[in-house]
């Protein structure tokens, strides 16, 4: 293989891979948007438990929900 051969070989690799990233940061864009999505979610759920709690009458709100 000649110079010249070895440096086009390495060019499309180049290329390639550039292909290869820009996909994977829409991938890790999308991944994103649904995890601030899942926050938002789990942080309706848990005003939903508090409120529940509360009008049933627990009385020490540290005792209602014990995070980890």
């Amino acid at each position: 293989m000649g110079i010249a051969d070895k440096m086009w070989d390495g060019i499309t690799r180049v290329i390639r891979m550039d292909a290869k990233v820009e996909g994977l940061a829409g991938t890790i864009k999308d991944q994103q948007a649904r995890i601030e999505d899942l926050t938002g979610r789990v942080i309706r759920l848990e005003t939903a438990l508090e409120i529940a709690l509360a009008v049933q009458g627990a009385k020490d709100p540290s005792n209602r929900i014990r995070k980890k």
